[in-house]
Protein backbone atom coordinates (compact mmCIF):
# COMPACT_ATOMS: atom_id res chain seq x y z
CA UNK A 1 0.00 0.00 0.00
CA UNK A 2 1.17 2.96 -0.80
CA UNK A 3 0.32 7.09 -0.01
CA UNK A 4 0.39 10.58 -1.95
CA UNK A 5 -0.71 11.81 1.51
CA UNK A 6 1.01 15.00 2.99
CA UNK A 7 -0.51 15.02 6.22
CA UNK A 8 -2.45 16.95 8.14
CA UNK A 9 -3.74 19.94 9.63
CA UNK A 10 -5.13 17.47 12.35
CA UNK A 11 -3.71 15.15 14.22
CA UNK A 12 -4.30 12.87 17.35
CA UNK A 13 -1.76 11.26 19.52
CA UNK A 14 -3.29 8.59 21.38
CA UNK A 15 -1.47 6.40 23.73
CA UNK A 16 -3.12 3.71 24.90
CA UNK A 17 -2.25 1.40 28.16
CA UNK A 18 -3.20 -2.18 27.43
CA UNK A 19 -4.13 -5.23 29.50
CA UNK A 20 -0.55 -7.54 29.88
CA UNK A 21 -0.05 -9.76 26.71
CA UNK A 22 -2.58 -8.03 24.70
CA UNK A 23 -0.57 -5.48 22.93
CA UNK A 24 0.14 -8.01 19.92
CA UNK A 25 -3.32 -8.86 19.46
CA UNK A 26 -4.22 -5.17 18.96
CA UNK A 27 -1.14 -4.44 16.88
CA UNK A 28 -2.79 -7.47 14.67
CA UNK A 29 -6.14 -5.89 14.34
CA UNK A 30 -4.70 -2.24 13.32
CA UNK A 31 -2.21 -3.60 10.93
CA UNK A 32 -5.16 -6.01 9.39
CA UNK A 33 -7.75 -4.17 9.56
CA UNK A 34 -7.99 -0.76 10.91
CA UNK A 35 -5.32 0.90 9.06
CA UNK A 36 -7.56 0.21 5.92
CA UNK A 37 -10.73 1.33 7.29
CA UNK A 38 -10.06 4.26 8.63
CA UNK A 39 -8.35 5.56 5.62
CA UNK A 40 -11.20 4.40 3.93
CA UNK A 41 -13.35 6.81 6.00
CA UNK A 42 -11.33 9.71 5.40
CA UNK A 43 -8.36 9.47 8.02
CA UNK A 44 -4.67 9.24 7.49
CA UNK A 45 -3.17 6.61 9.59
CA UNK A 46 0.31 8.44 10.14
CA UNK A 47 1.83 5.32 12.06
CA UNK A 48 1.47 2.97 14.80
CA UNK A 49 4.05 1.94 17.25
CA UNK A 50 5.21 -0.57 20.38
CA UNK A 51 6.57 1.84 23.42
CA UNK A 52 9.95 0.44 24.14
CA UNK A 53 9.99 1.91 27.39
CA UNK A 54 6.68 0.09 28.60
CA UNK A 55 5.68 -3.20 27.61
CA UNK A 56 1.76 -2.50 27.86
CA UNK A 57 1.79 0.79 25.97
CA UNK A 58 0.89 1.39 22.34
CA UNK A 59 0.87 4.72 20.48
CA UNK A 60 -0.36 5.98 17.35
CA UNK A 61 -1.24 8.75 14.90
CA UNK A 62 -3.58 9.21 12.99
CA UNK A 63 -4.38 12.87 11.03
CA UNK A 64 -7.41 14.64 9.19
CA UNK A 65 -8.00 17.42 6.80
CA UNK A 66 -9.78 19.61 9.27
CA UNK A 67 -12.02 19.55 12.40
CA UNK A 68 -15.15 18.98 10.16
CA UNK A 69 -13.41 16.13 8.21
CA UNK A 70 -12.44 14.91 11.39
CA UNK A 71 -15.87 14.06 12.76
CA UNK A 72 -17.35 13.02 9.27
CA UNK A 73 -14.11 10.35 9.44
CA UNK A 74 -14.84 9.76 13.02
CA UNK A 75 -18.84 9.08 12.61
CA UNK A 76 -17.96 6.86 9.42
CA UNK A 77 -15.20 4.68 10.58
CA UNK A 78 -16.79 3.94 14.33
CA UNK A 79 -20.45 3.67 12.88
CA UNK A 80 -18.93 1.03 10.15
CA UNK A 81 -18.46 -2.43 9.94
CA UNK A 82 -14.96 -2.74 10.55
CA UNK A 83 -15.27 -1.22 13.94
CA UNK A 84 -18.48 -2.78 15.02
CA UNK A 85 -17.19 -6.47 13.79
CA UNK A 86 -13.92 -5.96 15.64
CA UNK A 87 -14.75 -3.54 18.58
CA UNK A 88 -15.01 -6.28 21.09
CA UNK A 89 -11.73 -7.62 20.25
CA UNK A 90 -9.87 -4.26 20.56
CA UNK A 91 -12.06 -3.02 23.41
CA UNK A 92 -11.15 -5.89 25.38
CA UNK A 93 -6.89 -5.53 25.05
CA UNK A 94 -7.29 -1.93 26.17
CA UNK A 95 -7.13 -0.16 30.06
CA UNK A 96 -7.12 2.88 29.33
CA UNK A 97 -7.63 4.95 25.87
CA UNK A 98 -7.96 8.74 26.47
CA UNK A 99 -4.77 9.75 26.86
CA UNK A 100 -4.97 11.64 23.89
CA UNK A 101 -3.66 14.93 22.28
CA UNK A 102 -5.13 16.62 19.80
CA UNK A 103 -2.48 18.49 17.63
CA UNK A 104 -1.39 20.34 14.52
CA UNK A 105 1.30 21.25 12.88
CA UNK A 106 3.49 24.52 14.26
CA UNK A 107 3.93 26.01 10.50
CA UNK A 108 3.26 25.38 7.37
CA UNK A 109 6.29 23.33 6.90
CA UNK A 110 6.23 21.10 10.14
CA UNK A 111 4.18 18.74 9.26
CA UNK A 112 4.72 15.09 8.31
CA UNK A 113 5.56 14.95 4.61
CA UNK A 114 4.37 10.98 3.94
CA UNK A 115 4.32 11.82 -0.23
CA UNK A 116 6.09 8.39 -1.51
CA UNK A 117 5.94 6.50 1.72
CA UNK A 118 5.05 2.87 1.40
CA UNK A 119 3.64 0.84 4.23
CA UNK A 120 5.54 -2.36 5.54
CA UNK A 121 9.04 -1.26 4.47
CA UNK A 122 12.00 -2.15 6.19
CA UNK A 123 14.20 -1.24 8.35
CA UNK A 124 12.08 -0.10 10.34
CA UNK A 125 13.89 2.17 12.53
CA UNK A 126 13.20 4.03 15.40
CA UNK A 127 10.86 6.67 16.08
CA UNK A 128 11.24 9.36 19.00
CA UNK A 129 8.95 11.47 20.29
CA UNK A 130 9.11 14.50 22.85
CA UNK A 131 6.03 16.20 24.43
CA UNK A 132 6.82 19.46 26.06
CA UNK A 133 3.94 20.95 28.39
CA UNK A 134 3.93 24.84 28.31
CA UNK A 135 2.41 27.09 30.86
CA UNK A 136 1.90 28.60 27.66
CA UNK A 137 2.13 29.14 23.89
CA UNK A 138 5.46 29.78 22.30
CA UNK A 139 6.26 32.59 19.61
CA UNK A 140 6.62 31.77 16.14
CA UNK A 141 10.31 32.41 16.20
CA UNK A 142 11.05 30.29 19.56
CA UNK A 143 9.79 27.17 17.51
CA UNK A 144 11.13 28.41 14.20
CA UNK A 145 14.65 28.35 15.87
CA UNK A 146 14.32 25.10 17.76
CA UNK A 147 12.77 23.54 14.61
CA UNK A 148 16.17 24.53 12.46
CA UNK A 149 18.29 23.51 15.12
CA UNK A 150 17.06 20.18 15.30
CA UNK A 151 16.71 20.00 11.86
CA UNK A 152 20.23 20.71 11.38
CA UNK A 153 21.86 18.32 14.26
CA UNK A 154 20.05 15.80 12.97
CA UNK A 155 20.28 15.62 9.13
CA UNK A 156 24.19 16.23 9.96
CA UNK A 157 24.02 12.48 11.43
CA UNK A 158 21.82 11.17 8.68
CA UNK A 159 18.67 11.22 10.60
CA UNK A 160 15.45 13.23 10.28
CA UNK A 161 13.33 15.54 11.73
CA UNK A 162 9.69 14.11 10.86
CA UNK A 163 7.63 16.98 13.03
CA UNK A 164 6.76 19.51 14.93
CA UNK A 165 3.35 20.04 16.17
CA UNK A 166 1.85 22.32 18.78
CA UNK A 167 -1.55 22.21 20.55
CA UNK A 168 -5.13 22.42 18.47
CA UNK A 169 -7.50 24.17 20.59
CA UNK A 170 -10.97 23.24 18.63
CA UNK A 171 -13.70 22.00 20.15
CA UNK A 172 -13.64 17.82 19.96
CA UNK A 173 -17.10 17.77 18.24
CA UNK A 174 -16.58 13.33 18.46
CA UNK A 175 -17.57 13.22 22.48
CA UNK A 176 -17.33 9.45 22.20
CA UNK A 177 -13.62 9.60 21.85
CA UNK A 178 -12.27 12.40 24.83
CA UNK A 179 -8.74 13.99 24.08
CA UNK A 180 -7.05 15.78 26.57
CA UNK A 181 -8.22 19.17 26.78
CA UNK A 182 -6.72 22.96 28.46
CA UNK A 183 -3.04 21.71 28.29
CA UNK A 184 -0.41 23.35 25.71
CA UNK A 185 1.37 21.34 24.48
CA UNK A 186 4.81 21.38 21.89
CA UNK A 187 5.52 17.48 20.19
CA UNK A 188 9.00 17.14 18.18
CA UNK A 189 8.93 13.54 16.54
CA UNK A 190 12.70 12.71 14.97
CA UNK A 191 13.57 9.39 13.26
CA UNK A 192 16.64 7.39 13.36
CA UNK A 193 18.58 4.40 11.83
CA UNK A 194 18.08 2.27 15.06
CA UNK A 195 18.58 2.73 19.06
CA UNK A 196 22.29 3.49 17.96
CA UNK A 197 22.17 6.58 16.03
CA UNK A 198 19.36 8.35 18.44
CA UNK A 199 21.77 7.37 21.16
CA UNK A 200 24.73 9.24 19.22
CA UNK A 201 22.48 12.22 19.08
CA UNK A 202 21.02 12.12 22.30
CA UNK A 203 22.47 14.84 24.08
CA UNK A 204 22.74 17.08 21.66
CA UNK A 205 19.19 16.65 21.11
CA UNK A 206 18.89 17.38 25.04
CA UNK A 207 20.13 20.32 24.98
CA UNK A 208 18.29 22.01 22.20
CA UNK A 209 15.18 20.90 23.99
CA UNK A 210 16.08 22.74 27.29
CA UNK A 211 15.43 25.98 26.06
CA UNK A 212 11.97 25.20 26.27
CA UNK A 213 12.37 24.50 30.39
CA UNK A 214 12.24 27.72 31.67
CA UNK A 215 8.35 27.78 29.84
CA UNK A 216 7.19 24.25 31.05
CA UNK A 217 4.79 23.29 33.01
CA UNK A 218 6.28 20.10 33.92
CA UNK A 219 8.81 18.07 32.88
CA UNK A 220 8.86 16.75 29.09
CA UNK A 221 8.24 13.08 28.34
CA UNK A 222 9.69 11.11 25.68
CA UNK A 223 8.18 8.26 23.68
CA UNK A 224 10.96 5.66 22.33
CA UNK A 225 8.85 3.84 19.87
CA UNK A 226 9.35 0.90 17.25
CA UNK A 227 7.41 1.06 14.22
CA UNK A 228 4.66 -2.38 13.40
CA UNK A 229 5.04 -3.96 10.40
CA UNK A 230 2.09 -1.98 8.82
CA UNK A 231 3.61 1.51 10.16
CA UNK A 232 3.77 4.35 7.71
CA UNK A 233 6.08 6.42 9.33
CA UNK A 234 9.37 4.76 10.07
CA UNK A 235 12.64 5.88 11.20
CA UNK A 236 14.26 5.18 8.19
CA UNK A 237 12.03 7.03 5.47
CA UNK A 238 12.75 5.16 1.80
CA UNK A 239 10.36 6.67 -0.45
CA UNK A 240 9.36 5.29 -4.21
CA UNK A 241 10.35 6.80 -7.04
Amino acid sequence: MQTTTTCCEVLELRQYTLKPGQREVLIGLFDDKFVAGQEDAGMTIVGQFRDLDAPDRFVWLRGFAGMPQRKRALETFYGGPVWQGNRTTANGTMIDSDNVLLLRPATATSGFALQGLARDRRPAGLVVAYLHYLQRPVSASTVGDMEWRLRSALQSSGAQLQAVLVSEHSENTFLALPVRLGEEVLVWVAGFADQAAYDAQCVALEEIAAVLQPLQSAPAERLHLSPTAGSLLRGTQETQP
